[in-house]
Formats: C-alpha cells, structure tokens, sequence
C-alpha cells in the first residue's frame, strides 16, 4: 500500500454519518497494532473523523525477523541495516469547521519533523472514501513506499521520531 498523495480538499459527503458508522461497526481490534489501540479508540471516539487503516510502524533487522516487531531497537553496533515498516494513520475527515480544523491540527503534528513526517491524501483510500488523509513517519526520500531500509544511526532517529509523533497525537485525541 502506498499511500502518499498530496492532500486534496474536503468534498461534500452526504454519506459520511452512514460510512462512518459501517466502518466503526466492521473495526476488528485485534488487528490494531497492540501500541496504538487506544489511540485509536480515542480518534474514532471524535464525530468528525474516523479511522481507516494503520501501522505502528516496525522495525526488522538481522535479528529481529518479526514483520509486527513492538520491541524499539536495541542499543548496539551490531545493527547495519534495518527495514522499517512505515508508521502511520489513514483518516477520514467529515467537511465540516470541525473537520477542517482537525486537518489543520494533524498538518502540525508534521513540524514535529518535515523530512521525515507527512500528511498526506491517501490515494487508494481517496478512490474508495472521498476525504481520506493519512498522517505518516518514513523518510521523505521513501514518502511513497511501506518501507525502506535505513541504516543503524537513521533508524535510530525514525524510531525517535515515529515515537513522538504518536505522543502528539494522544495529545491532540
């Protein structure tokens, strides 16, 4: 899934109050990653967004082979390379003054750091719900894959990155 797109404007969406209540009924929990559970309980407690799909992020290296590793990276010269699983939240957002305030609220959440966090439209989510967006921590140079891989000092500096993003989103849910 690739999910950059420059953000589009809000359109009108008479269906969103029913899409939003199909997608919250259909949510499977248990394919939350285990970090980000409340959070997005909390995003989908909010009337005027709800979430569509996310990641925590995930780091994999020579020996770590899990693809859903939770576990921040170790403290070690060992480590050369690491592939990293694009951290992110795809959102719909309802065209609405709280709507619109939401994505100016999320666009700051990328000061955090502009070379490495963006907001986006999320293509292929935009062709099948109007007004979606996605909030995401990879490397800019990598902005349009799931994954890419780093070196040891790099993914340091992702996972510290990727970890702050989601403090300022508890912050702002």
């Amino acid at each position: 899934m690739e999910t950059f797109t420059e953000p589009k404007e809000l359109v009108n969406n008479p269906r969103y109050p029913e899409q939003r209540q199909e997608s919250l009924a259909a949510l499977d929990e248990s394919m939350i990653d285990i970090p980000i559970r409340g959070l997005i309980n909390d995003i989908n407690s909010v009337n005027c967004c709800f979430t569509l799909q996310c990641c925590y992020g995930h780091f994999v290296y020579n020996s770590q082979n899990d693809t859903h590793n939770f576990e921040p990276l170790p403290h070690t010269v060992e480590i050369d390379q690491v592939e990293y699983r694009i951290a992110y939240i795809a959102f719909c957002i309802e065209n609405s003054a709280s709507g619109r305030s939401l994505i100016t609220s999320l666009e700051r959440i990328t000061k955090i750091d502009p070379d490495n966090i963006q907001f986006c439209s999320a293509g292929w989510f935009w062709e099948r719900q109007v007004n979606s967006y996605a909030l995401q921590v990879e490397p800019d140079r990598a902005k349009h894959k799931d994954e890419v891989m780093l070196d040891y000092r790099e993914a340091m500096r992702v996972e510290q990155i990727r970890n702050e993003f989601f403090v300022r989103l508890r912050e702002l849910f």
